[in-house]
């Protein structure tokens, strides 16, 4: 599909994770050998940080505003694309070739924690860490 393209907010809508905000990493329009349907890589949210005061211990701060990733191939017709643009370089640490292995898919996780607690804590995309609500 030539809307769905890589930075692109989605939601997605089947699953374990219906209902989180994803960022789509990598589109395959005809498939592979192991998918063979359009279905593209994402990135998400699994854990959205929660409110931080001021008058928090700064472990209690860091403890949460912490962030829980998400790293999944999805079918085109189980994601709900938004309007939004997500400025994120996910596209070096995301590779496909990493899914089947579940080492590689845990480094993966934690290289996707790092970029998305870095956009979190410089203020950026503030709309795509908040729960959403409906």
């Amino acid at each position: 599909m030539k809307f769905l393209k890589p930075g692109k907010v989605v939601i997605l809508l089947n699953g374990r994770y219906a209902g989180k905000k994803a960022v789509i990493v990598k589109t395959f329009d005809d498939g592979t050998d192991a998918h063979h349907f359009g279905h593209c890589l994402v990135a998400g949210i699994r854990k959205n940080p929660l409110r931080v005061t001021k008058d928090m211990s700064k472990k209690t701060m860091h403890h949460r505003s912490s962030i829980k990733p998400f790293v999944k191939m999805v079918n085109f017709s189980h994601i709900m694309p938004t309007r939004y643009q997500a400025e994120m370089n996910l596209k070096d640490v995301v590779v496909p070739d990493s899914m089947a292995d579940l080492k590689a898919r845990r480094e993966v996780r934690k290289e996707v924690r790092k970029v998305f607690q870095a956009k979190y804590l410089a203020g950026e995309n503030k709309w795509f860490f908040e729960k959403l609500h409906f």
